[in-house]
């Protein structure tokens, strides 16, 4: 049965804290793409999203102004040096390293295996990822084994290994609020009240 399908079957627990490492961001080529990874990343559960590559302070700024109208404690960062940075967390071993990438072993398979007993760093690729990050990581996991956007592995990764996130309990101090609705969009606006 696909993790997708079988959400009560897995372990309560989640780790006590997920990061997303953006490695390789071209700030003239990848900036609307990472932009969304760190929207997703946030949207789906993790609790950072650390930028390295080109420095853009613009996909900061876009994470930081998300968090505060929309609400949560979301967080995010520039890493000047993204290998010195891995190779520190691998070996501390206080940390899960989870690298999506299409050359990985299945999700399917994989999701099951991954601890959450301590905090997750899901490590994103841009351009061309380092061999050393496959050796850095625990877990080199693949959502398909075809090209497809980072920002959907990321998703897809995310809510098979965590489950659905809890909107009203997540994202806390919202200013903004989008009430599901199937015939319109109803956003309750608090600096407007």
């Amino acid at each position: 049965m696909s993790p997708l399908l079988s959400h009560e079957s897995m372990s309560d627990k989640v780790p006590t804290s997920i990061s997303v490492l953006r490695l390789g961001h071209r700030r003239d080529r990848d900036k609307r793409i990472t932009s969304h990874l760190g929207l997703t990343a946030r949207a789906f559960g993790a609790d950072e999203v650390i930028l390295a590559g080109d420095r853009d302070p613009s996909a900061l700024e876009t994470w930081d102004s998300v968090t505060e109208r929309f609400g949560g404690s979301f967080s995010s960062r520039f890493e000047e040096s993204p290998m010195s940075f891995l190779r520190k967390q691998s070996k501390s071993g206080e940390v899960t390293i989870v690298h999506l990438t299409m050359y990985g072993s299945p999700w399917e398979e994989s999701i099951p295996s991954i601890t959450r007993d301590k905090p997750a760093l899901v490590v994103v690729g841009g351009t061309k990822v380092p061999a050393e990050v496959y050796h850095l990581s625990d877990h080199n996991i693949s959502v398909g084994n075809q090209p497809h956007s980072e920002v959907a592995a990321l998703a897809v990764f995310l809510n098979s290994w965590l489950g659905p996130v809890d909107s009203v309990s997540r994202f806390q101090g919202a200013k903004m609020k989008v009430i599901p609705s199937a015939n319109g969009k109803v956003v309750i606006n608090d600096d407007e009240e």
